[in-house]
């Protein structure tokens, strides 16, 4: 168990040290270069886009024919050696070209990730937090690293750290343990359970709140410069939001062993309104930064309940596809539409309005997600 664990846990750190360059920095990479806003936009608008359609085809495809492990292990290599492509033009379509076909292979890692490690957990699923820290750990090392190495060497080095993470990954993929798919075989393979009023309901109630996101991710350090904010304090800002997340990922253990998964979801959605009013009624330094201890509510437990609420309500055999469609909801269709809304609202309600209807939006979550329970106790069953 303690190789297994070690196996998943350098491929979350690995995973999410290539996000944290990837996110903040491809962007200013493709702007060096001398594309415009709108290149740089359809060129991050087609990688949200895969991260919507791609894990579900991936999905399906691996619960189908019981082939998890060989489509893991393809779409790493497969990633590296698409990302290799960047190194040969600058050229706005062949990059977008590159990013088609990298996003193909490369979108369904994280949602793949998650199912080997429920299953690999077994009944230790109420630690999943101390393995999925890891991944936040890669991803703030990588953020400052990459920040310092850009400003002394150059933006180009981002290439190389990406296609270098990735082969790493793809190596660690070979090994990892498929502990489900052979015992599985004799289940069968449907999607109906897609369709019961619980999992609706839930992957609703979760696009709601991811989409409370984007407002966050998208315009908080420009809501805070605009507020007289200085960089340092930007910094600190989302430096502290991490390190809540970290913690409370290291104590998943001993929430998930006492508190269902569904009441930790609930609560996660309330966090994350209260953390919205709080930027939409004050503007102190202080209650700002201590504002975001709430993150590891509204990112930390919601993030980790909703990985263990979908293994839950998913039937063995169609654990992948269950992680994929979440992802695809909530990552990316709710994210995706959040950030298209966020942008429209900052220009013509400003910030301040911004966060106040991002935290209608997570309150409404929540209440969905409420009242589901409330209606599945009268039909007898119980997932809150």
């Amino acid at each position: 168990m303690v190789n297994k664990k070690f196996n998943i846990s350098a491929q979350y750190f690995i995973y999410f040290f290539i996000l944290g360059i990837f996110l903040p920095y491809f962007n200013l990479y493709c702007h060096k270069i001398g594309f415009t806003s709108f290149q740089i936009g359809s060129v991050s608008s087609l990688k949200t886009f895969s991260t919507i359609v791609f894990p579900l085809l991936w999905g399906y495809l691996a619960d189908k024919f019981f082939i998890r492990k060989k489509i893991f292990i393809l779409a790493n290599f497969f990633s590296a050696a698409l990302w290799f492509l960047f190194f040969i033009s600058e050229k706005f379509w062949f990059m977008m070209g590159v990013m088609f076909f990298y996003s193909l292979f490369q979108a369904p890692i994280i949602s793949f990730l998650e199912a080997f490690t429920i299953d690999i957990l077994e009944k230790e699923k109420a630690g999943y937090g101390k393995i999925r820290l890891w991944g936040s750990i890669g991803f703030i090392i990588s953020v400052f690293l990459v920040g310092y190495l850009t400003d002394k060497i150059s933006i180009y080095i981002i290439l190389y750290m990406i296609f270098a993470g990735s082969f790493i990954q793809f190596l660690f993929s070979i090994k990892i343990p498929d502990v489900s798919s052979g015992s599985l075989k004799s289940a069968g393979f449907e999607i109906k359970f897609l369709l019961r009023a619980d999992i609706i309901i839930f992957l609703a109630a979760s696009f709601l709140m991811l989409a409370s996101h984007s407002p966050y991710y998208a315009f908080f350090s420009i809501y805070l410069s605009d507020n007289g904010m200085d960089n340092t304090f930007i910094g600190i800002s989302w430096g502290i939001a991490v390190c809540a997340e970290i913690f409370i990922m290291y104590k998943s253990d001993y929430i998930f062993k006492k508190i269902n998964p569904g009441k930790v979801l609930v609560f996660s959605m309330i966090a994350a309104g209260i953390r919205w009013f709080i930027l939409y009624f004050f503007h102190s330094g202080i209650i700002i930064l201590s504002s975001q201890i709430l993150h590891c509510f509204s990112y930390g437990t919601f993030h980790m309940a909703s990985i263990l609420f979908i293994d839950k309500m998913t039937p063995a055999g169609k654990k992948t596809t269950g992680q994929a469609v979440n992802n695809a909801f909530t990552y990316g269709l709710g994210l995706m539409a959040g950030n298209l809304l966020s942008g429209y609202f900052y220009d013509y309600y400003g910030g301040r309005n911004l966060f106040m209807f991002a935290g209608i939006t997570a309150i409404a979550g929540a209440v969905l997600m409420y009242v589901s329970a409330l209606l599945s106790k009268l039909r007898g069953r119980y997932f809150l």
